[in-house]
């Protein structure tokens, strides 16, 4: 029998629990105005297939959402294993995220982080409300894949790499 601890409302504890599954790593990223906007999520996952639809959870304290989430469109950038360093810059809480990170806007002005594993052109469908976070829905309206390259994972607060089996 597993012995469960009870949730003792110290976030820590959730943090340590939920690190122990394993994610890719996005950026998640558009223009405001002629400016770069965007940051990093790893609460990122597929939706689905038909309409094409993913999801990402944010913070609700976020103070870069508010400026993407009225985009006319989103890059989802897959980060690629050897991109840590631009994880890091576009997690950064103060300062120019995209200082040393190389970037290219679509025509709708959707940003993009060359050298990643897959990129979606989306825009915002629907959020909910989820805790201290909200869930952004968003659709997908046009995507390139560069299967040849392997994702960054997030794991235990590090970022790893896949294995071949």
């Amino acid at each position: 029998m597993v012995k469960l601890e009870p949730v003792t409302g110290d976030p820590a504890q959730l943090k340590e629990a939920y690190g122990c599954f394993p994610s890719g790593v996005t950026a998640l990223c558009a223009l405001d105005g002629d400016e770069p906007v965007g940051m990093a999520a790893s609460a990122f996952t597929c939706v689905s297939i038909e309409p094409g639809l993913v999801s990402v959870c944010l913070r609700n304290s976020s103070s870069t959402w508010p400026r993407l989430r009225g985009a006319r469109r989103l890059g989802v950038s897959v980060l690629a294993e050897h991109q840590g360093d631009a994880c890091r810059a576009l997690s950064v809480k103060t300062g120019d995220r995209f200082a040393g990170v190389d970037w290219s806007a679509g025509a709708a002005g959707a940003v993009f982080v060359p050298g990643a594993v897959a990129w979606l052109e989306c825009s915002t469908e629907e959020e909910l409300p989820a805790g201290d976070h909200t869930i952004a829905l968003l659709a997908v309206h046009a995507l390139r894949i560069d299967p040849g390259r392997r994702p960054l994972i997030f794991h235990g607060s590090r970022f790893g790499r896949l294995l071949a089996a």
